[in-house]
């Protein structure tokens, strides 16, 4: 059973303490460039290049399980309510670990060693903050020094500003932008370029800036684009800043203006009354060669795009820009006239690849689609083909969806998917039983049901068809959490949701509600407005309503929440078209019979990619089979193989293994109720270890080298009626002896 050693009581008042600052970092302590070499977690993907590897083994496949709880640190006090959807993955410099976390989105500086708070910092936005499309805590913080003493701590706040705080005592510093602040509010527009409004102007960010050399890259995002309130909200942009003064060096626009490369795929000049196309997700940069990768999400909205016709670059895109000027290098395009929410979610990864016995610098990107799409990262030239293939078009009045959209093929000329990324009927449809294979057969008879990952979404009917069946669309996938690669092997691992199945539907909004002609929802139901996790959650945002589940906050049940961890986890909100979405939990909704998936196991997976060969190297389920199908009735006597989870979680990867934790709880003979952190052999992908956590995995993991010596492995859970916390893993002093090589 896991024991707790330590809990550190969070404070929220803004807190310098320097003497508890001195007795973190032991005298004699190295300075200079923190690095991965070092043991230290130096960025969100723990480098700039966005791999998520440590070359780390003192905890390995022999020792795994005997992990202990070394201390936890609890966020409930950050704010003014608990925060149910922690995302946080903490740096760890030189010992210190600094993250966001609470419903203020405060950032804390933790010792390393126990969880004990040296300084915590927030800032008071008041009604900025609780408007803002983006209200979680955010996913951390970002790192910078000149190696010489000057150390800061960067980050976002909910209200969109970027401030700069001295990693020493939480201190604002003074020098940079003004006071410490940059109102990145300021210069972004909407419209052909008209001002948003400082307070209630639309823009926001989850993710942590990238930071390298002394730049500081910070993109962009909006409310969740099923059912806004007009398709001419704020234009998406990626911007860089000098670390020391705030002043911006340059911007990057995603819906390119006229005279800019790209203005052209947004016909009738749609380019001026439509906004988001952002980058939310983490950016990744190539320090040698100067470039930067931005992966570029979905403009307004996800689901409709009459209001833009043409492909509408640079929508669903990587492009690469120049460091020192943000000039577009080349770019790609994943999706053309993207309406089906394949946001590019993820961090592009850096990596040395050994192809037909020739280095190539390459760039791959894991997708919610399940696909690899790897290229030359400095011409982006794609590894390996990737195919411009007719798909099925829209019959939605005003849409006009793409005629092609580009497959990528691996080394033997198949599509390269670790995933599913689409449902193809009837092989994949469930068959645990006849009868319920059949039910789901019939229930696909009031879909719009095709063989392909590109089903345009119809306009629903409570009299007709409900919507189009798709996967991995809006909850991936690989979503935001992406994957990682190990540098040395040039494998990538990601896991991937194998049941997030939308049942895609449009309709005309209410009276008032909406200038987009059609929004997320079914003709003859209900009308509901579909708002992103935690929207409404933050520390000065109104109470709304009873509460959700498990007890947490009513906005925090809405997409993307964790499942509660005393009922089986909900599929989430309302399909976008009615049906499951088939988010993070074991209740799946949509056509399957009888609340089963309509999809066969797995559910979940981890996967890995040979980016040498061009070829999925192994694929494995990963969490337990979840609680609504081991005790579902129809299913009483089988033997159902271990099915996995759908949701979406990141991954850590070591010397030796691979780590993730399971998105969702289960209660099981082998361990009480709760999910499991597991570690699976990177070479075989079998499951080597497994520790329990008290809920789901909500932030990606981490690790690092302490200043005692020992590995710690760091995840933050929540979910349901279990809010926030950091918990930190390492080996027992005794079996870290015998561990040493």
């Amino acid at each position: 059973m896991v024991k707790t050693l330590k809990r550190a009581a969070p404070v929220v008042a803004g807190l310098a303490l320097a003497a508890l600052w001195m007795s973190a970092r032991p005298s004699g302590q190295a300075t200079g460039m923190p690095s991965t070499k070092n043991g230290d977690w130096t960025h969100y993907t723990a480098d700039v290049r966005g791999t998520k590897y440590m070359p780390l083994d003192q905890i390995n496949a022999a020792n795994f399980n005997k992990l202990e709880v070394a201390w936890r640190f609890k966020t409930d006090n950050l704010g003014t309510r608990p925060e149910y959807k922690l995302e946080g993955t903490p740096l760890a410099i030189n010992g210190v670990l600094y993250t966001t976390a609470g419903t203020r989105r405060s950032v804390v500086a933790l010792d390393g060693r126990t969880g004990e708070l040296i300084w915590a910092h927030s800032y008071r936005e008041g009604n900025r903050a609780a408007i803002a499309p983006r209200q979680l805590s955010g996913r951390g913080v970002s790192y910078w020094t000149d190696g010489k003493g000057d150390e800061r701590i960067l980050y976002v706040t909910t209200g969109y500003r970027l401030i700069a705080l001295n990693a020493k005592n939480g201190a604002m510093i003074p020098s940079f932008g003004e006071n410490g602040i940059v109102d990145m509010k300021k210069g972004a527009v909407f419209g052909k370029g008209q001002q948003i409004d400082l307070e209630t102007g639309e823009i926001g960010l989850h993710s942590t800036p990238a930071v390298v050399k002394d730049v500081v890259i910070v993109g962009s995002s909006f409310k969740e684009g099923m059912t806004v309130k007009t398709h001419n909200n704020t234009k998406g942009f990626v911007r860089a800043y000098d670390v020391k003064t705030g002043k911006i060096l340059w911007m990057f626009n995603t819906i390119p203006r006229p005279g800019e490369l790209g203005n052209d795929t947004w016909e009738n000049e749609s380019w001026a009354i439509n906004g988001n196309t952002g980058v939310w997700t983490q950016i990744t940069v190539d320090e040698e060669a100067g470039l930067v990768y931005l992966p570029v999400e979905s403009p307004t909205s996800d689901f409709y795009g009459g209001h833009r016709p043409g492909n509408n670059l640079f929508g669903e895109s990587l492009v690469c820009v120049d460091l020192k000027t943000g000039q577009r290098k080349w770019h790609f395009q994943f999706v053309h006239h993207p309406v089906w929410d394949h946001d590019m979610s993820s961090a592009a990864m850096l990596t040395d690849v050994n192809k037909d016995g020739k280095i190539i610098k390459a760039v791959a990107v894991p997708s919610k689609q399940g696909y690899v799409y790897a290229f030359n990262r400095l011409t982006g030239e794609p590894l390996w083909p990737i195919v411009e293939t007719p798909v099925p078009q829209s019959d939605v009045p005003g849409e006009k969806t793409a005629a092609t959209q580009p497959i990528p093929m691996d080394a033997h000329g198949k599509p390269f998917a670790y995933a599913r990324p689409f449902i193809k009927v009837p092989d994949d449809v469930v068959d645990f039983t006849p009868e319920l294979r059949a039910e789901a057969l019939e229930n696909l008879k009031r879909y719009r049901v095709e063989n392909s990952p590109y089903v345009p979404l119809i306009l629903g009917d409570v009299n007709g068809k409900l919507g189009s069946l798709n996967i991995g669309n809006t909850a991936g996938g690989t979503n935001w959490p992406g994957g990682g690669l190990d540098p040395e092997t040039h494998v990538f691992y990601s896991q991937a949701s194998m049941s997030s199945v939308t049942t895609g539907s449009l309709t005309e909004p209410p009276p008032g509600f909406s200038d987009i002609r059609y929004v997320a929802g079914v003709k003859g139901r209900e009308f509901r407005e579909m708002e992103g996790p935690g929207f409404g959650s933050a520390a000065d945002a109104p109470q709304r309503g009873g509460g959700g589940r498990g007890g947490a906050p009513a906005a925090e049940a809405g997409r993307g929440a964790a499942p509660a961890a005393g009922a089986p986890a909900a599929g989430g909100a309302p399909a976008a078209a009615g049906g499951g979405r088939g988010g993070a939990g074991g209740g799946f909704g949509g056509p399957g019979p009888q609340g089963l998936s309509v999809v066969k196991p797995p559910y979940g997976v981890v996967a890995a990619v040979n980016l040498d060969k061009g070829e999925l190297l192994w694929q494995t389920p990963h969490g337990d089979t979840p609680d609504a199908v081991r005790n579902h009735a129809a299913l009483k006597g089988l033997n159902i193989p271990k099915t996995g989870q759908t949701g979406s979680v990141g991954i850590v990867v070591t010397k030796t293994l691979v780590i993730a934790g399971d998105p969702q709880v289960t209660t099981t003979p082998d361990h009480p109720r709760g999910a499991m952190l597991r570690a699976y052999d990177k070479q075989t992908g079998k499951q080597v270890g497994a520790v329990w956590i008290p809920a789901g995995q909500s932030g990606s993991p981490m690790t690092y080298k302490g200043q005692d010596g020992r590995q710690y492995i760091v995840v933050a859970v929540s979910g349901g009626n279990y809010s926030g916390e950091y918990i930190a893993f390492a080996l027992p002093q005794s079996a870290m002896r015998t561990s040493q090589p």
